[in-house]
This record gives structure tokens, C-alpha cells and sequence, in this order.
């Protein structure tokens, strides 16, 4: 098969392009009148296109997930058919990956797929929440529900992503002002002291013939020191994507004082509102917990979810498996056993993930205030440590002048 790019008018009157997969210009046509639409222009597209479309399919952001939502809610709520919701979808994203995977979505339901397997096979951009959720919404002819859930769903969790960025902004922010001042010291002024160290003939303290032997090495050796630190942030970034490696991280964000609480109230609301979401559509709990798995980013947890699944199995309830996890909160177990013996476990879960998203804010706020100070006795601690080595020295040579 070939693909052929067209321009047509639709009947509404307005210019529609797109990219079609066929045997011949035949079969384009057919599939234009079909739509009701008067072709213009037809032209085989090189199959070199369509491999630079191919390399821009990559992970879009929360956010756009989330307006991608609301807009086909909005849309197919008010009557539009699902194939222009998607060609105004795709004509309207800004994102250069977004566009082409609802492109190339539009173009497969056009062909005959349902929107679920179309955006089945571009998985690397729509989240696999999402596709199961269309599922649902096909099968019980709720698709417009179910979009509406699944942009609440998103813009909640952009929300929490985004607090968070903004929390850990001035943290970095003063720690590359930090690496900035230390870099500073050690290539432009400390050198201007080596000579003068090196004529008075004194005994050097350990702390500055190691300052002094780090700047030469900077200075003399920079592209090997650059070459180093890329090559540390490359094997850092390596050895995370290990799912041993990633499991051990994961665990200890459950015990590190500082991010344990946090990390907790977050996963706790995410995994609340990802079950949430699915069981109200009607997914069995089981098909359910193992998409929350992979939802909530957690190794650990995605563990205990994959044992709690083999008890819910056996007849046991949710909420003992979840309660010997020892990861969630007590509060959290509490509205999960009360939503099982009531019968309405989705909509205490629903509730309780608006909770723990109003605890999250407040731990985010607690934790930018302990860390921003923290931040700053580090660098002063640091660059006051590079200071006082450089002085001690100075002092010394001053009392040996004046002997």
C-alpha cells in the first residue's frame, strides 16, 4: 500500500488535508465521496516522509494529554462526528509528535479502525490509560463520559506534576549558582594565588594543596573534567533505567525523611484516582489494578499491586493486601476498606484522591521551606570551606613576615 496526501472540501465548506493509506488514487476517492468530501488534489507521498513522521512520535507532555481530552469531550458532546474532532485535533495542537500521532490516527480511522485501536498502535504517545479507557467508552457508547473523566483525570495530574517543578525550582536554581561560584573560584581565582603560595615556601594546609592540585586539573585539563561530568550524568541516567537500579530508587523514597511523606501523599492520589477513574467506567478490578501499576511510577508499589492482584484472585479483599504493602497511608486503607464493605469503592476513591491532593500541596509547600534553606547553609557551607583555604595560608604568610 501506498500513501497518498489529498486536499478536499468538506461539506461544511472548509479545506481539509490529510494523508491516507490506499492501493491506488482510487481508493482515495472512493474514501473522500464516502465522507462526503469534494477531492482537489491527490499526490503520492514518499514513503522518506513518512519516516521523518515516524521519528517525531514521541512522549508528549501531561498537558497536552489533557487538553486533547477536554477538547474531544467538548466536541463530540456538541454533535461533531469523531472523524472531524479529530482532523480539527490534529489542525489546532501545537506540538510537532501530537500532531502527527493524532494525524496518523485520523488517517487509520478513516480507514476503518476504531479510535482505540488506531491509538493502539501509537502507544509511545497516548498513554496506555487512555487507550484502555476509550475501550471502555466504545464498548458502553459513553466515549464522550469517558473523555470527560479522562481530562479531569489529567488535569489533575498535571497539576500535582507541575507543583512540583515549581517547588524544585529554586533548589536548582541555587545549586547551579553554587557549581557556578565553585567552578569560578577554582579556575579564575585561585591560580592568582598559586605563585605567591609557592614563593613563600610555607607548609600548606590539606585542604588547599587539594583545592590548589583540583583547580590546576581544571584548568590545564578542562576538556577531560567536562568529558567526565558528561560522562557521570550518562551513567547516572543509565543505570536509573535499570529495573533493579530503579527499584532500589523507588524504595527509597519511601524512607528518605525528607521526600518520604510526599512521595506517599502523591502515589497515594494517583493511585486513587487512576482506580477510580477505571473502575467507574467498568473495568474489572483486577484488568484495573494492573493498569494502576503502571500508572502510579513506583517499582515498589507496582510489585505489591502485581501481589495484591494474585489475593483479589483468591477472593481476598483490596484493601488487606494493600494494608500489608505498608506503603500507603492508614487513612487511605481505612476509605478503601469502608468503599469495599458499602459497595461505592469508586466514588470513595474519588474522594479520597481529591484529599490527598490537597495533602500533597501542603507537604510540596512544607518541603520547598525546609529545602530552600537548606540549600543556602550547603553554599555557604561549600563556598565559605573554598574561602577560608584560601586564606589560612595568607595568614600564615602574614605571621611569618612579621616574625
Amino acid at each position: 500500500m501506498a500513501r497518498y496526501k489529498y486536499k478536499a472540501i468538506a461539506p461544511e465548506g472548509n479545506t481539509v488535508k490529510g494523508v491516507y493509506e490506499a492501493n491506488s488514487k482510487d481508493d482515495v476517492l472512493v474514501m473522500l465521496r464516502q465522507n462526503h468530501h469534494f477531492p482537489i488534489q491527490i499526490k503520492e507521498q514518499s514513503t522518506s516522509k513518512e519516516i521523518e513522521l515516524n521519528k517525531l512520535f514521541t512522549k508528549v507532555s501531561v498537558k497536552n494529554i489533557a487538553v486533547f481530552c477536554r477538547q474531544f469531550h467538548t466536541m463530540l458532546q456538541a454533535g461533531v462526528s469523531l472523524i472531524s474532532c479529530l482532523d480539527i485535533l490534529r489542525q489546532q495542537t501545537e506540538s510537532k509528535s501530537f500532531k502527527a500521532a493524532i494525524s496518523q490516527v485520523y488517517e487509520k480511522v478513516q480507514q476503518g479502525l476504531t479510535l482505540s485501536e488506531a491509538m493502539q498502535k501509537y502507544s509511545d504517545v497516548f498513554p496506555e490509560l487512555l487507550i484502555n479507557m476509550v475501550v471502555a467508552g466504545e464498548a458502553s457508547g459513553n466515549l464522550d463520559v469517558i473523555l470527560n473523566r479522562m481530562a479531569v483525570h489529567y488535569e489533575k495530574e498535571s497539576k500535582i506534576i507541575n507543583k512540583v517543578k515549581n517547588a524544585m525550582v529554586y533548589p536548582i536554581i541555587l545549586a547551579i549558582v553554587a557549581v557556578v561560584v565553585v567552578i569560578f573560584l577554582l579556575i579564575f581565582v585561585l591560580p592568582s594565588f598559586t605563585g605567591m603560595f609557592e614563593s613563600s615556601g610555607i607548609a600548606l594546609p590539606l585542604p588547599t594543596r587539594i583545592l590548589l592540585a583540583v583547580s590546576a586539573f581544571l584548568t590545564n585539563y578542562w576538556y577531560l573534567a567536562a568529558g567526565m561530568a558528561v560522562g557521570f550524568i550518562a551513567l547516572v541516567t543509565a543505570l536509573v533505567r535499570f529495573p533493579k537500579v530503579k527499584y532500589i530508587l523507588d524504595g527509597l523514597k519511601f524512607k528518605i525523611p525528607i521526600i518520604k511523606g510526599l512521595n506517599q501523599k502523591i502515589i497515594t492520589s494517583r493511585f486513587s484516582r487512576t482506580l477510580s477513574t477505571l473502575l467507574s467506567s467498568g473495568l474489572p478490578l483486577l484488568q484495573a489494578l494492573d493498569i494502576v501499576g503502571k500508572i502510579v511510577n513506583n517499582k515498589v508499589v507496582e510489585e505489591g499491586l502485581n501481589k495484591a492482584k494474585e489475593d483479589v484472585k483468591r477472593g481476598v479483599l483490596l484493601s488487606v493486601p494493600i494494608k500489608k504493602m505498608n506503603l500507603f497511608p492508614p487513612m487511605f486503607i481505612s476509605m478503601l476498606t469502608i468503599g469495599e464493605e458499602s459497595g461505592s469503592i469508586d466514588e470513595i476513591l474519588d474522594k479520597t484522591a481529591n484529599y490527598y491532593d490537597d495533602e500533597a500541596e501542603t507537604a510540596l509547600e512544607a518541603m520547598t521551606k525546609l529545602v530552600e534553606p537548606l540549600m543556602l547553609v550547603i553554599m555557604v557551607f561549600v563556598i565559605g570551606s573554598i574561602v577560608a583555604s584560601i586564606i589560612l595560608p595568607l595568614f600564615d604568610m602574614m605571621s611569618t613576615i612579621s616574625i
